[in-house]
């Protein structure tokens, strides 16, 4: 196979195979085990001199597939708040990956620009952003979060009389940030990688669990005597699903010199609901916001958004231009964004839009939210768990707490349970920290996720901490039922789950 052109007959029989072999693997996804069954491929690491051509080197890649891939776009994939791909959004991504456009202008593909164009205004509608706000498709939430806090920092730049893409810092001050202990690690990498300093955040939280102290916020305003401040507020912590107050926030922020920057990776869909909506009041008033549409819009990885009010400022931040890119009076994608070179990210956003509408996705996002909380109630009715927050979306924090099991090995037995229920693989999740205690985050976000596969969450997490505390050896152990308010049922069998 020395040359891809004497693979050119082909092309047809590998595009079956690859379709043939994904509705296989989708006929199954709802009911397979969620871990994949080897670590990882036995790739040989030395290049090939001589190739196989396409219809083998699919096959040998469908084998490690089948053997080594997460079944992450399943119903009881919990773990990272990630979707899946619906069958609008799936079929999309592939018609992008056949046409292959470069979205980076409408000289280089006015169809991918143009529906850009129109699913930009489509999410904007659909978050109740306003219409004059400019709007980016990114790959994810953290270059959303990267392009939302360029243009604040070029804000930032020109209140000091200083174009910061221009001359670069040119001796100024270092930014003040300003967060709550809710900050995500994307929007931290976004700070670092545009050189405004990870460490440089001021976290005020007024608890453990790292709720803003609205306080201390205006104190630091009124310090900084109108000093251009960079405020980044968290529609959606990763750990429980609780908002930072965003209409305080905004209304203190704006007695100063203040951008506020709202991370709304997932949380920004409790707009979609009356049910919900109120934990992003003031939304509207926020200067930049970020969000990612591989959570719970539910298309394929990797697809994220930026908007921001005043269009000057992402034009500002990632303007380019060379004679060989041609002119053209309508905007340019790619220079709106850190990507020139860009994937048509937005057949897969406009044909989950058009396919499902606000009401059906509107339908998804309640249909979860009310998933979540019927495991918060399950929790609640365990006497072996622990609820640690309220379920205010689609986050359960929770630990496993068993009557009288020792205070100072609760965090070493629930990693444990952790790295058992990923061995097991019949739901998937890990542990984090919350308020200094080790705990599970489950977080339901995928269109095909149901009763049957949440409920497995409670049973699981039961079954396991049972037998970990079984293992955990003499001492160890629960107090018996004398001793101990309640008892831990014993683990039962679980069934599939039935869809």
């Amino acid at each position: 196979m020395p040359d891809p052109l004497s693979d050119h007959a082909n092309l047809a029989a590998a595009l079956d195979l690859a379709a043939s072999e994904a509705k296989v693997y989708l006929a199954g996804i709802d009911d397979a085990l969620v871990r994949p069954r080897t670590s990882g491929p036995s790739q040989d690491m030395d290049l090939p001199d001589e190739g196989i051509g396409s219809l083998a080197a699919l096959a040998e890649l469908i084998e490690s597939a089948d053997e080594s891939s997460t079944r992450s776009a399943g119903p009881r994939f919990f773990h990272f708040v990630m979707g899946g791909g619906t069958p609008a959004a799936l079929g999309a991504d592939w018609l992008a990956s056949t046409l292959d456009q470069n979205a980076y202008n409408w000289i280089s593909s006015p169809f991918a620009s143009r529906l850009e164009q129109v699913s930009v205004e489509w999410l904007k509608d659909l978050f109740g952003l306003p219409g004059e706000w400019s709007g980016v498709i990114t790959t994810g939430a953290t270059m959303a979060n990267f392009a939302s806090l360029a243009a604040a920092r070029r804000w930032w730049g020109l209140q000091q009389g200083v174009d910061i893409e221009a001359d670069g810092f040119s001796g100024l001050p270092p930014m003040t940030i300003l967060s709550s202990g809710y900050i995500h690690v994307s929007a931290l990498k976004a700070i670092a990688m545009l050189g405004l300093g990870r460490d440089r955040v001021r976290r005020l939280s007024r608890d453990g669990a790292g709720r803003i102290d609205l306080d201390a916020l205006a104190s630091v305003l009124r310090e900084r005597n109108q000093e251009p401040v960079v405020i980044v507020a968290n529609a959606g912590d990763v750990n429980t699903g609780d908002f930072d107050p965003l209409a305080d926030i905004l209304a203190i922020a704006r007695r100063h010199s203040a951008w506020v920057h709202v991370d709304g990776a997932f949380g920004l869909f409790a707009a979609l609901s009356p049910l919900t909506r109120h934990l992003v009041e003031g939304l509207e008033h926020a200067d930049s916001v970020a969000v990612d549409g591989h959570k719970w819009l539910n298309v394929p990885y990797d697809s994220g958004y930026a908007f921001v009010r005043d269009p000057s400022y992402l034009a500002g931040a990632f303007g380019a231009s060379a004679s060989y890119l041609g002119r053209d009076a309508r905007p340019a994608f790619g220079n709106l964004g850190p990507e020139m070179s860009r994937r048509a990210r937005s057949l897969a956003v406009w044909a989950t839009l058009r396919a499902y509408g606000r009401s059906g996705i509107r339908a998804m996002v309640e249909r979860h939210v009310r998933l979540a909380q019927r495991v918060g109630e399950q929790v609640d009715a365990a006497p072996d768990l622990e609820r640690l927050a309220e379920v205010r979306l689609n986050v359960v924090c929770f630990r496993f707490r068993p009557p009288g099991f020792p205070e100072d090995r609760l965090d070493d037995l629930n990693r444990r349970i952790g790295e058992m229920v990923l061995e097991d693989g019949r739901v998937y999740f890990g542990t984090t920290e919350y308020d200094g205690k080790v705990a599970f985050r489950p977080a339901i976000v995928n269109w095909r996720t149901r009763e049957g596969d949440v409920d497995l969450i409670v049973t699981t997490v039961r079954e396991l901490g049972a037998r970990a505390i079984a293992r955990a050896g003499p001492g160890l152990q629960a107090k018996p039922a004398t001793e101990a308010a309640g008892e831990p049922e014993a683990p039962a069998e679980v069934a599939k789950p039935q869809h």
